[in-house]
């Protein structure tokens, strides 16, 4: 184990470490995954959106643009990083798109959701 100046511990388990060590290797992909879904979502407007979708199963730039009081070629800026980030898929109806979230991410970001939703279902008491 490395000395670490700034540590006082008197003794470093090194069971503990190794084992932290292979965890943390054994999952290397799982974090890289949760990792680019929240640095996506952690913008506040495509969490706005990744919610919306959650929501309303699939919406189009339109009933965003309307939704969120932006426009058409800002929100789709904002679709174009979750959709490359493969955090949603699209569905062509005729000339219109309509954005729904990858079932695999609506599992990781249920519970940022309900978190939401029991914020908003509880009365903020002023």
């Amino acid at each position: 184990m490395k000395n670490h100046p700034s540590c006082i511990r008197v003794f470093a388990d090194k069971v503990q470490i190794d084992n932290c060590r292979e965890i943390l290797q054994a999952n290397n992909k799982a974090f890289g995954k949760l990792s680019s879904l929240l640095a996506l979502a952690g913008n506040e407007v495509r969490l706005k959106i990744l919610f919306l979708l959650e929501e309303e199963n699939e919406l189009c730039p339109c009933d965003l643009s309307d939704i969120l009081g932006m426009s058409i070629p800002a929100v789709s800026q904002h679709l174009r990083k979750l959709k490359d980030g493969a955090i949603i898929e699209g569905r062509r109806e005729g000339q219109t798109i309509f954005y729904s979230l990858k079932p695999e991410q609506l599992t990781l970001l249920l519970p940022f959701f309900k978190i939401i939703h029991n914020k908003s279902s509880k009365k903020e008491i002023v």
